[in-house]
């Protein structure tokens, strides 16, 4: 397969759910996965892996049990593993997610936010 390029405003046309990880490339065992995320999501943990949130549009915030970070546009935070956060957004905000394969959004938490993994768009 060649390479080619790939267009985050128009794979982020292609769905509206927030929460809800589109997988858009690989790289090895990772995966880049872009997201729609507004409101708040669960807290949770990964126990097996770092994972890295890079923000595209909007503003972020990633709670962490004793503070909050703030992303904007242009930022990224990784969050290591094992380490408990809660991200939210008060606006619709858009953020490429990069982690291995496999990885479940929700982690250590489950629940009705939990997304299908390896769905590609």
């Amino acid at each position: 397969m060649a390479p080619s390029a790939i267009n985050f405003a128009d794979k982020l046309g292609r769905f509206a759910e927030h929460w809800s990880p589109r997988v858009v490339a690989e790289m090895n065992d990772y995966q880049f996965k872009l997201v729609k995320i507004q409101g708040e999501f669960v807290w949770h943990s990964h126990a097996d892996t770092d994972e890295t949130f890079i923000v595209l549009a909007g503003t972020l915030r990633m709670g962490f049990r004793d503070r909050e970070v703030v992303l904007n546009s242009g930022e990224m935070i990784v969050v290591p593993r094992g380490v408990e956060h809660c991200p939210r957004a008060d606006a619709e905000c858009h953020v490429l997610l990069v982690e291995p394969r496999g990885v479940v959004n929700t982690g250590d938490a489950g629940g009705a936010l939990t997304a299908r993994n390896d769905v590609w768009v």
